[in-house]
């Protein structure tokens, strides 16, 4: 009897026991939200926020292939969300039937898998162009020839990010070809102009900000989010989407098919529709934003500016990568030829 007993207390303190607290597993490129975001998230829903992150679209891809499964949500690059479509990685979650959703741009319906935005919101756009420093330059520049004469003439070093796609991209560029060509001469062409660069290239490298900021290397190939840097020291930094052209990048909030937590994460898309999160974003990270009535509220240094924000002209001359599928080999061939160079 006593035996009995025991066993009915032990169920009894199993359904008494409180319910886990909710919780939302982030996966995002370093640096690139707002904590005051997820902190509001928080305080408004009750939903713990653990935040990781990646420093490129084939890291997290590698990561969650390798069989992550704690993430609910990740932010991939257009093309690298059509990819993870088609590995069917990503939940259907309906977001452009919420309310939100028309303050979304039609424009930014990129993903050719999700021509509605059936799956992933939108998140966040921007160039990647020269962050420098014009106090170690001398002057402002306005592209990649004119950095590379004026460092070869100065004895300066500029810095190209480690990413296959937007290096070959630049070389793609100054050859006048689409960043999307898997053409094996267009390529050959573009390693052979990065591998003629290499002598005033101190390092393919992530770290560009501090680099350029501390005056280590003259200046950068990097992200508009380095904005936040020139806004805080107009003086000596500057930003410039290169006049021969450049890439864009578009990042989507996705939520994954493995995620633990798809209610929380649906919640979380949910809330970054409104416009005055989307612009607390912004504010803190300098990138564009999808959400229209977001722009108006952000601070009028990033509203009005022509980095943050390009004029229809300048935006024809922005390209976005798309999924090249097995022509990404071609890439992987001359890249290897890029990094080895002496």
């Amino acid at each position: 009897m006593a035996q009995v007993a025991a066993i009915s207390l032990a169920a009894v303190a199993v359904t008494v026991a409180p319910a886990a607290a909710a919780e939302l597993n982030i996966y995002n490129w370093g640096e690139y939200i707002n904590p005051a975001v997820l902190k509001k998230f928080e305080e408004e829903t009750q939903i713990k926020v653990n935040l990781s992150t990646y420093s490129s679209n084939e890291e997290m891809l590698a990561k969650i292939q390798g069989g992550a499964t704690g993430y609910d949500i990740v932010f991939p690059s257009v093309h690298m969300q059509d990819i993870m479509a088609k590995l069917d990685l990503l939940e259907k979650t309906d977001i452009n039937t919420y309310e939100g959703f028309k303050n979304i741009d039609p424009g930014f319906m990129r993903a050719k898998s999700d021509p509605k935005g059936e799956y992933c919101l939108p998140y966040a756009f921007g160039s990647v162009g020269i962050f420098y420093n014009r106090k170690i330059l001398g002057k402002d520049i306005t592209g990649w020839k004119d950095l590379i004469a004026t460092v070869e003439a100065k004895g300066l070093k500029f810095t190209l990010l480690d990413d296959m796609r937007e290096v070959l991209a630049v070389g793609l560029i100054l050859n006048g070809h689409k960043v999307n060509s898997t053409d094996p001469t267009e390529l050959q062409q573009a390693a052979d102009t990065i591998i003629a660069m290499k002598p005033d290239v101190a390092a393919f490298t992530y770290e560009t900000r501090a680099m350029v900021q501390s005056g280590d290397v003259a200046a950068g190939h990097f992200f508009v989010g380095a904005m936040v840097d020139v806004l805080a020291n107009t003086a000596d930094l500057g930003y410039v989407i290169p006049e021969e052209g450049a890439t864009m990048y578009q990042e989507d909030i996705c939520v994954l098919k493995t995620a633990p937590n798809k209610d929380s994460a649906l919640k979380f898309l949910q809330f970054y529709t409104r416009p005055e999160i989307a612009a607390l974003n912004v504010s803190q990270q300098t990138n564009g934003t999808a959400n229209v009535p977001a722009r108006q509220l952000t601070p009028d240094n990033i509203k009005n500016s022509k980095e943050i924000n390009p004029s229809p002209e300048t935006m024809q001359r922005l390209q976005i990568f798309e999924d090249l599928g097995p022509g990404l080999r071609q890439l992987d061939r001359v890249w290897t030829k890029v990094k080895t160079a002496q």
